[in-house]
């Protein structure tokens, strides 16, 4: 294990590793090793012993989609019976709710909805934002990509023209694995790993702040999982934008993907990676919603200082048949009891409470 021992020096002197060690690592590494290693890299970036998390909602506008993702149990075709597309009063209710239950955001995804027009999207900002003083975070760079081709403009005009009606920030969703080979075989119809980059970047020159995601266990191999935090790391340092890094494992309940699912050890071992390898990305998130509470909670000892989302409403997961649920009172206890100090934030990780 001599280029294992090299490869922690590196590290414990605060070196950044290479895509050659981070593979290294993911293969060879025990698991001690790797949480040993991640816990070390995030108490140098936050040595406070604090564990943040937000109050927030998911709110899915419209789950028509004409991606085809065999991974998604959530969408449904256009004309299908159970196709919707939100009404005002019914999103105003979830506000008022989420707002009610101390929440400052709301996530605002959905599908690609071949008839739902750029105006859809405007005037549902300016709609929240003239009724509500919350947060938008809204719109994967799936759907930032499918918009602007129904209306024939660039992302950099769909992004100033959704900036300007009230668009805050912009989720990490939609990148999956940012390798066309994997994409191209689990979502057919969605944006390239070139395109997702591209919203990204862009976003991040207007100043728009987003997160980044990546979702693994289904047809990817470990080498497609380095090319993916290599991709996010290169953005990163080149325009500082992302906020924080969420990974997930892939859900096979009601998909068209029929794998088993990622073992628990096999999500710790990745989100160790991901602290080792995302070195300026300043956060990295649990993943309570797809592992349930006391795995989120060891993910703490592997890297991660934020608990994510109290999540008052999730649905894609659900979907899936993943079914875990959270109350703020909850995950603030999970934070304490795993020996942090637990601190309500916003979007941008400033601490709120």
């Amino acid at each position: 294990m001599i280029e294992i021992d090299a490869i922690k020096e590196k590290i414990f002197a605060g070196d950044r590793i290479d895509r050659d060690e981070a593979l290294i690592l993911l293969d060879q590494a025990d698991l001690l090793t790797l949480g040993d290693l991640a816990g070390h890299r995030r108490r140098v970036l936050h040595p406070e012993a604090v564990v943040t998390f937000v109050s927030d909602r998911n709110i899915n506008y419209t789950n028509v989609c004409v991606s085809g993702c065999r991974f998604c149990a959530f969408f449904r075709p256009p004309g299908h019976p159970e196709g919707y597309v939100l009404e005002e009063s019914a999103l105003d209710q979830k506000i008022e709710e989420t707002i009610a239950l101390g929440g400052t955001q709301i996530l605002l995804q959905g599908g690609m909805n071949p008839d739902l027009a750029l105006s859809y999207y405007t005037d549902l900002l300016r709609h929240i934002k003239s009724r509500f003083d919350i947060h938008i975070h809204g719109f994967s760079p799936t759907e930032i990509v499918f918009i602007a081709t129904l209306s024939n403009l660039t992302i950099r005009e769909i992004l100033e023209t959704l900036m300007a009606a009230g668009l805050d920030s912009i989720p990490g969703g939609g990148a999956e694995i940012l390798v066309d080979e994997v994409r191209t075989k689990i979502s057919p119809n969605k944006c390239t790993a070139g395109q997702w980059l591209d919203v990204m970047r862009t976003a991040h020159e207007l100043g728009l702040k987003t997160s980044a995601t990546m979702m693994f266990g289904h047809i990817e191999t470990r080498d497609h999982i380095i090319d993916h935090l290599m991709k996010l790391r290169d953005l990163q340092d080149q325009t500082g934008g992302f906020t924080a890094f969420i990974p997930w494992t892939f859900q096979p309940e009601n998909t068209r993907i029929n794998v088993v699912p990622q073992t628990a050890v096999e999500y710790l071992r990745v989100l160790a990676l991901s602290r080792l390898v995302l070195d300026n990305i300043p956060n990295l998130q649990v993943s309570w919603v797809t592992q349930g509470d006391k795995i989120a909670q060891i993910g703490l000892a592997f890297g991660a200082n934020d608990f994510g989302s109290t999540m008052i409403e999730e649905n894609v997961v659900a979907a899936a048949g993943v079914k875990f649920r959270l109350p703020r009172s909850e995950i603030i206890r999970l934070i304490e009891d795993a020996g942090y100090t637990a601190r309500q934030r916003n979007c941008f990780y400033h601490v709120i409470n």
